[in-house]
C-alpha cells in the first residue's frame, strides 16, 4: 500500500471523528506528494515519500521551537501535534547509540580521519540512515566522532 493510499485512509478516519488536527497533518502530506508528482505522471519512490516526510517533521519542529521561544504554547501545540501524526507514517526512528555504530562503520568503510572528511561520510551516512534518523542528529555524531 503506497503512502498516499494510506494517507487517504487516515483522512477517511479523520473525517468521520471530525479531527480536525489530523487532518491538517494528513492534508499537508498530501500535498507535499502531490507536489512531488507535478511535472508528469512521475510516481514518487518510497526514499522520496521518507524524505518527505522528513521535511514535514522538520518543518514542524523548526516552527514549534520558534513558537515556544516566543512564549506561544498556543501555537506549538498543533504544531507538536502534527509531528505525532506525521511520524506515524515514518519508519521507527533509530536511537543515538544505533546511529553511532553504523556511522562508526561508515567512518571504517570509507577511512576518513578527520572532519575534512565529514562530507563524505555524511553522503554515506545519510543514505544508509536515510528515513530512520534526522539529519542533524547523524551530522553531531558524525562531528563528535570526526574530531
Amino acid at each position: 500500500m503506497s503512502l498516499e493510499s494510506k494517507v487517504m485512509e487516515a483522512m477517511k478516519t479523520a473525517m468521520k471523528n471530525k479531527d480536525s488536527q489530523a487532518l491538517e497533518a494528513l492534508r499537508a502530506i498530501k500535498s507535499a506528494i502531490l507536489l512531488a508528482k507535478t511535472g508528469g505522471s512521475k510516481e514518487v519512490s518510497e526514499a522520496e515519500e521518507m524524505t518527505l516526510l522528513q521535511k514535514l517533521v522538520k518543518q514542524r519542529r523548526d516552527s514549534a521551537a520558534i513558537y515556544e521561544q516566543q512564549n506561544r504554547s498556543d501555537l506549538a501545540t498543533p504544531e507538536l501535534a502534527q509531528i505525532a501524526i506525521i511520524e506515524t507514517f515514518l519508519p521507527k526512528q533509530l536511537s543515538e547509540a544505533e546511529i553511532t555504530v553504523i556511522i562508526q562503520e561508515i567512518i571504517t568503510q570509507t577511512g576518513a580521519s578527520g572532519i575534512k572528511d565529514m562530507g563524505k561520510v555524511m553522503g554515506a551516512a545519510s543514505q544508509k540512515l536515510a528515513g530512520r534518523a534526522d539529519g542533524k542528529t547523524i551530522s553531531g555524531i558524525v562531528k563528535k566522532l570526526l574530531a
